[in-house]
């Protein structure tokens, strides 16, 4: 296998990549955030509380929506995971439809 090339030298390809040591931790700390806010409603809903499911969901839709305007997720990436945290909160209240 060929070396890897050299680092760049130039004063904008070194900012470039000072800059995206930064965002690369900055993203990971979000996307973190977006794991830690889904598993307490997963842990709300197993334990079945319906308020704190509520509320929880509440924090992780508005989470999820803010990274996607971001570009952090995709658009149809957070419509996903918002449908299904809303239907598994939703699978605790009984069902009107029966």
């Amino acid at each position: 296998m060929p070396a890897k090339a050299a680092p760049k030298k130039s004063k904008s390809a070194i900012k470039r990549a000072r800059q995206a040591i930064g965002l690369t931790v900055a993203n990971k700390s979000d996307k973190n955030m977006l794991k830690t806010l889904s598993k307490k409603v997963e842990k709300a809903v197993a334990e079945k509380n319906k308020d704190n499911a509520g509320t929880a969901l509440n924090d992780v839709v508005s989470a999820i929506d803010k990274a996607a305007r971001k570009g952090l997720i995709h658009k149809n990436t957070a419509a996903r995971k918002v449908s299904r945290l809303t239907k598994l909160v939703n699978s605790m209240l009984p069902s009107e439809a029966a």
